[in-house]
């Protein structure tokens, strides 16, 4: 009816009579209308009346925020792309709200609209600082996406300057600040611990398990049954290995490599959650809920209750381990011939540290487990050779971990590179989640899927634009082979952190559906997740649904039902932990920074140049992961003039110059916490 071109846009009751269902089953409409509406098929316009969206220029969608008050609106349809929003069209809506948005005819350059509605909150409270005016009490957001302090009345506990997290009264104009009332005090701003607390509070993050859910862990066994074993392949004889960061404790993964007369035989051993962990229990629904692990500064909060992720689950060396198994034959060029899976029983025979692993694979090998090693780099260095080859786009960044001393207090920073030694197990586990994917896809069986689709064209081509102000010519932006040699120009080079970014912001964020859409960045038609089941429900998932192909052609998965809106929880959850992640990091790095500027013995920072504007130079500092600007006064004490020509800086006399590409020392001279900026000066 609502496709018709003669429709009237009409409410509920009209829709009722005009399809002839009597009053006492308008209740049905009613919950159709609803859950069509949830899953933006249709949209109510002015007087509760529902039309087709593309009908009246309308998308339904997730709005995210900028720093500068700017949004886009992330479409329900994919194929719709997503809607650029004006901060002063972006009405009362708030970061992670679902909205309608009105369409702008007028625009060219780019989908540009208006909120009309809010569909539903997503943020409901808001953490920040409680500060006073003259004549009122507010809350400054810790986030800088919310557009406007909250006013609030005092409580006794909260003081001037302490964080506390308001719930949010209903905010029904833009031109009038949002109210709220303080649910709860969480200590000053700047005490040990609080910014940490702070964060769980703002993406209601846990911090501990249910009850039940701890009790159900502490009723599973410590000992393996040995009937268990009996039904599984005994993969015990095999010389498999972990290979895990320093600090780790949940090892998930493990493998064995071996020549054959063809090429290669790799074993990825997974750890077998799924035999611990049953559809529909206590660990089960929390770990639903929780999505995903969470990585912050000082801690993490598990999806999986300790006594399973570091415990029976966690495939320690010398131990016997339930797994799930990928065997998976490669010929000489590293194709894949063969995989087959199983479950399996392991007892891993030693435990590598990444950093041992890579001094392994330094030097000249001194016992078996080292030759393993390099007989499993030539398989994995080979693979990854094989995937570039076939248009994969290397986008990593190295890894960098801030360092707490024993009161949380932000140390040093460490530079973690992605080494041969990451390489190696990010190739095998690459093969494995391809593999599964690929029998599942074949098999049919429902599971949940990591796609990574095709960026929109324009957003391709403003990548060029951004990659040609850095020097970087690009042809046709949609050829992988022009993104990848774009890439290869940059590596190594003062902008290729700048470079890379710009292209990464520009992709489309890599989430779960139940479709193989394939992964546009790692260039795999299909693709999934099976290796991380501690830490990631999806991976979860997955095991269920091979448990399935594995128990014959006939055998359909009855438990996997509503995968549609697992895929999109999960894929919020993952969000909210890398946002929250994100965070964590660069609080700690801030919190590092700003100790710098009071310190007596500021320490000394290798920087490069990566772009010179009017107001100053912006710098990397390599060994931190952390960007700055040196403002032009804190250059030195000549004049300098701007040189847009040839990117740079140079005094009046011409004896010194700041040019693009430039690597110099600096110390820390301001930090803005809340801005998240740092100014530099050079050490002279």
């Amino acid at each position: 009816m609502l496709q018709h071109d003669d429709y009237q846009p009409l409410d509920k009751v009209g829709l009722s009579k005009a399809l002839g269902i009597h009053s006492s089953e308008r209740r049905l409409i009613r919950d159709a209308l609803d859950a069509l509406e949830r899953d933006g098929v249709i949209v109510r316009i002015r007087k509760d009346r529902y039309v087709l969206p593309q009908t009246a220029q309308l998308v339904t969608g997730r709005i995210e925020f900028h720093r500068n008050g700017s949004a886009h609106v992330i479409s329900e349809r994919r194929e719709d792309g997503d809607v650029f929003v004006a901060a002063e069209n972006s009405d009362t809506a708030l970061h992670g709200d679902r909205v309608v948005v009105r369409l702008d005819e007028r625009a060219r350059e780019r989908r540009e609209g208006s909120v009309i509605r809010i569909v539903d909150r997503g943020t409901q409270r808001i953490v920040g600082t409680l500060q006073r005016s003259e004549k009122f009490f507010y809350v400054v957001p810790d986030d800088a996406r919310m557009p406007h302090d909250i006013y609030v009345e005092a409580t006794p506990a909260a003081r001037l300057g302490y964080k506390v997290v308001v719930r949010l009264d209903e905010w029904k104009s833009r031109h009038a600040n949002p109210e709220g009332t303080i649910v709860e005090v969480l200590g000053p701003a700047g005490a040990p611990g609080v910014d940490m607390l702070a964060i769980l509070r703002k993406h209601d993050l846990p911090e501990r398990f249910p009850d039940a859910v701890l009790a159900e862990a502490d009723r599973i066994d410590d000992k393996i049954d040995e009937e268990e074993i009996a039904r599984r392949e005994d993969c015990r004889e095999f010389e498999i290995v972990t290979i895990d960061p320093d600090d780790a404790k949940d090892f998930d993964d493990a493998i064995h490599v071996e020549r054959t007369a063809h090429g290669w035989q790799l074993q990825v051993h997974i750890a077998d959650v799924s035999h611990y962990v049953a559809p529909g229990n206590e660990l089960d629904r929390e770990a639903a809920v929780r999505g995903n692990s969470t990585y912050l500064v000082d801690r993490v909060i598990p999806m999986l209750p300790e006594r399973l992720s570091n415990g029976i689950c966690s495939l320690k060396p010398q131990v016997d381990r339930l797994t799930f198994a990928a065997f998976i034959e490669f010929d000489s060029a590293g194709k894949p011939t063969r995989s087959r899976f199983a479950r399996a029983v392991i007892r891993s025979a030693h435990r590598f540290t990444y950093k041992e692993a890579f001094a392994a694979l330094q030097r000249t090998p001194k016992s078996p487990l080292d030759k393993r090693l390099h007989t499993a780099w030539e398989l994995a260095s080979l693979l990854r050779k094989n995937r570039f080859a076939a248009g994969s786009l290397e986008l990593d960044f190295p890894e960098v971990k801030v360092r707490l001393d024993d009161e949380g207090n932000a140390e040093r920073i460490e530079r973690i590179e992605n080494d041969i030694s990451h390489q190696l197990i990010e190739e095998f586990m690459l093969a494995a989640n391809e593999a599964v994917a690929q029998v599942l896809t074949h098999r049919t069986i429902p599971t949940v899927y990591r796609v990574h689709e095709k960026p929109a064209p324009d957003r391709l081509r403003e990548f060029r634009e951004i990659a040609a102000t850095h020097g970087v010519r690009i042809g046709n932006p949609e050829l992988r082979s022009e993104l990848q040699k774009a890439l290869r120009a940059v590596r190594g080079q003062p902008e290729e952190f700048s470079v890379k970014l710009a292209l990464l912001r520009r992709l489309m964020r890599a989430r779960y559906d139940t479709q193989p859409l394939g992964h546009y960045g790692l260039a795999k038609g299909n693709y999934t997740h099976f290796t991380s089941p501690i830490r990631r429900y999806a991976d979860l998932i997955v095991h269920r649904s091979l448990a399935f192909a594995l128990r014959g052609p006939d055998a359909k998965p009855q438990h996997l039902r509503s995968l549609g809106q697992i895929a999109e929880h999960i894929s919020k959850t993952e969000r909210t932990s890398s946002e929250a992640e994100s965070e964590s990091v660069r609080l700690k790095k801030m919190e590092f920074f700003e100790r710098q500027v009071t310190s007596r013995k500021p320490m000394e920072f290798r920087a490069v140049i990566t772009e010179v504007r009017v107001f100053g130079v912006i710098v990397e500092l390599p060994d931190a992961g952390q960007s700055g600007v040196i403002r032009v006064s804190s250059l030195g004490d000549e004049f300098f003039q701007f040189d847009q020509a040839r990117q740079s800086f140079v005094s009046r006399r011409g004896r010194k110059r700041y040019t693009l590409g430039d690597e110099l020392t600096v110390i820390v001279a301001r930090v803005d916490r809340y801005k998240g900026q740092i100014d530099f000066a050079p050490v002279a």
